[in-house]
Formats: C-alpha cells, structure tokens, sequence
C-alpha cells in the first residue's frame, strides 16, 4: 500500500515537522491536533472546554477536506494535562461524535506544545460509512466474517 500524504489547504498549520494527516489504504491517520486557530496560527486562550472544542474542529477540517466526517472516526487519543478536566472535555467531545462513537484513549501527560490543556489525534476509515462490510478498513478476524 502506499502512503499518501494529506494537506488540507484549510487546517491549521503544523505545530512541527509533520503531515497534518496520512492516508494508507482505507485509513486516515490524522496527527494530534491542539486548539490553534488556523487562521491567525494562534492557541484558542480558554479553559479546556474551549480547547476541546477548537481542537475538534480543526479536527473536522481535516476530515471535510477528505469528504468524511466525525461518523468515519474508528479511534481516537485525547491527551490532556490534567485528568481532572477529563469531564468538561468529555461533554464537549460528545457534541461531536453523536453516533456510533469510536474506540477512545485517554491520557494525562506533562505537557503539550504551546501550552495547550488538550491535544486529540483521531483515525478515520473511508469506508466507515458502508454497511460494515468486513473487508472495510481491512477487517478482517480469524474467526470468519467481523
């Protein structure tokens, strides 16, 4: 397979020396996202729950360039600086994932660039929408038919 690399004209810039997204096959990696406004390339200022919510717009950035949406999200990782904020974050993550939600990891870490409270990294499949085809996103289970 190979590896196609996403630059979505309308996503916030690249805090570093990465793609802002990666396609292999069926997937999308899209890199962990903190709430830089991509306009003026600034951290949104706020408390978590403001955080949260540029982080998962620009987020949807990505996946809009791609024709997808929140509903083709299989996994995601929400790193936070402070667990304590996990609820405040959680309430604003459920206003955008209102379906199936995907599979979900979350950490506390020390810190995160430009001092951001948040930082969400999420992978999408371009068949997710599909039937739940066992051959989508490359499924498949020892056990037969996923």
């Amino acid at each position: 397979m190979s590896k196609q690399v996403i630059r979505p004209s309308k996503a916030a810039p690249a805090v570093g020396p990465y793609s802002q997204a990666v396609r292999v096959g069926s997937l999308l990696f899209c890199a962990g996202q903190i709430p830089v406004d991509p306009v003026t390339g600034a951290l949104v200022e706020g408390d978590v729950r403001a955080q949260t919510e540029q982080v998962l717009r620009n987020i949807g950035l990505i996946l809009q360039d791609q024709g997808l949406t929140f509903d083709h999200v299989v996994k995601t990782t929400v790193f936070l600086v402070d667990l304590q904020e996990f609820t405040a974050m959680n309430e604003v993550y459920a206003k955008f994932f209102t379906r199936e939600h995907p599979a979900r990891s979350t950490v506390q870490v020390a810190a995160l660039p430009k001092g951001a409270r948040v930082e969400i990294e999420a992978i999408a499949c371009y068949d997710a929408e599909k039937e739940h085809e066992s051959a989508a996103c490359g499924r498949s289970s020892a056990f037969g038919k996923s």
